[in-house]
């Protein structure tokens, strides 16, 4: 018996219509957003990458993104440490400063001050 990768069983599109991964392109929008905060995202798109699979929603990304991926990488054989490397990194950066809102004193009651 062929287990599944330990990724697949904790997806957030386990229980999902295959028809809406696999879709065209509005639905593999909305697709799109059962992989924001899924646990399994790196692996599954790791796999699609890899793997070279070309229909679907994988990992966040449509068909069409991970195409455009792959040809601006061609020489990536293994995307697992790029991926990782690249999330790390992007967790480290700073938050952006708040915005500037000018040199306005807040807005105070001036009753009773006396």
């Amino acid at each position: 018996m062929n287990a599944l990768p330990d990724w697949r069983t904790r997806a957030a599109c386990g229980g999902a219509d295959l028809e809406e991964l696999f879709g065209e392109a509005a639905q593999q929008h909305r697709a799109k957003a059962v992989c924001e905060g899924c646990a399994g995202q790196l692996e599954c798109l790791v796999e699609a990458l890899d793997h070279r699979i070309e229909f679907g929603v994988w990992g966040g990304m449509t068909d069409r993104e991970r195409r455009a991926l792959l040809r601006r990488r061609p020489t990536v054989t293994s995307w697992r440490s790029l991926l990782e490397t690249a999330r790390s990194e992007h967790q480290r950066k700073p938050a952006p400063p708040a915005p500037h809102t000018g040199d306005r004193l807040p807005d105070v009651p001036l009753t009773g001050t006396g």
